[in-house]
């Protein structure tokens, strides 16, 4: 990447924070980002590999969408800068909010043929962002280190159980109609995520 693309893609990030500043001013402290600008800086960072940069965004997004769901690639981006900056809990973690929004990702990334897990009405989905929109992949020499850690991370105990817990929680979630019931089992993957 050349110098002049490095800022070009410096001043992109610039310009949405620039946007995001002037929308909370405008809302008098609050955001209306519905155009979803707060979930692109993390690609661009990875982009001009500025995980420090990555880093401070995703503790700048934590303190200002404290309960924002965001979705499965916002979550790995954030899994690799955390990895690049040597904070593997925080990396481990994301992983593990990444599955629980789109279980195809990690497969995708690694080269697994993907499985279909849940098969719930967000699979379709959730696989075609996997295998159309997602960029990253343990082909890239940028990600081989973090490729290695997270094939290991896979097949630890913790993690298959969790993610077997969750993956049973979804499957139940698609046939259980009592409200008591679906509270629970939503509960128990909340949990699940909040203990990992």
């Amino acid at each position: 990447m050349t110098e002049g693309q490095e800022k070009k893609i410096r001043d992109k990030i610039q310009n949405i924070k620039s946007t995001l500043a002037a929308e909370r001013r405008f809302h008098r402290g609050y955001y209306d980002d519905s155009r979803g600008l707060r979930y692109v800086p993390p690609e661009l960072y990875l982009k001009i590999k500025d995980y420090k940069g990555a880093s401070r965004y995703f503790n700048w997004f934590n303190k200002n969408f404290p309960d924002d769901a965001a979705y499965g690639v916002f979550w790995f981006e954030h899994a690799i800068s955390s990895f690049k900056n040597k904070k593997l809990e925080v990396a481990e973690k994301k992983i593990i909010q990444s599955f629980m929004d789109n279980d195809y990702l990690i497969d995708r990334f690694l080269d697994l043929s993907l499985k279909d897990r849940i098969n719930n009405s967000y699979s379709r989905w959730n696989r075609e962002t996997a295998t159309e929109r997602f960029q990253y992949s343990y082909e890239d020499r940028e990600f081989y280190e973090f490729s290695n850690w997270l094939k290991d991370l896979i097949e630890t105990p913790r993690f298959i159980k969790c993610t077997m817990e969750f993956v049973e929680i979804q499957i139940e979630l698609k046939t259980e109609t009592v409200s008591k019931k679906r509270s629970a089992l939503l509960d128990r993957a909340k949990k699940l995520l909040e203990d990992y």
